[in-house]
């Protein structure tokens, strides 16, 4: 059962990625079809689709983080988190999932995020366009 559920979608990665898959297909069209412009359409395309949108689910005993149709995804038992806070993502950290000084980030837009910090002292920041409604759902579902 979920208790929370909350997608964000990639606006700027959406229309980042299909303007250069545009462009891709606009110079392949002039300069000729090629098996190599036609492969990065298609790796721009797929990139897309597994980046346009990043969707948080708090069920009964986990926190679920997935990318997209969820072929990249994260969980995280809700038993493992010792807290969270809402943090400000410097706007040099991006968007996407890389390891970053305060741990693994998942974001596909924006700078508002919530910091989880586990009982091992690993460190995760799930980017958010309602990091109020993220921070008070993991505060209840693990009760700090």
């Amino acid at each position: 059962m979920e208790k929370y559920k909350h997608t964000q979608t990639g606006y700027v990665i959406i229309v980042a990625f299909a303007t250069a898959m545009l462009l891709s297909a606009y110079f392949t069209i002039i300069d000729g079809a090629k098996w190599t412009a036609f492969s990065v359409i298609v790796f721009l395309g797929i990139c897309l689709i597994l980046c346009s949108s990043l969707t948080v689910v708090i069920t009964e005993d986990l926190l679920k983080i997935k990318f997209g149709p969820g072929l990249i995804r994260k969980n995280l038992p809700l038993n493992e988190i010792a807290s969270c806070q809402i943090v400000k993502n410097p706007w040099y950290y991006g968007w996407g999932i890389h390891l970053t000084r305060h741990g693994w980030l998942y974001n596909v837009s924006g700078f508002s995020a919530v910091e989880i910090a586990t009982k091992t002292g690993k460190k995760y920041r799930i980017g958010t366009d309602a990091p109020e409604e993220l921070e008070n759902a993991l505060k209840q579902s693990f009760k700090i």
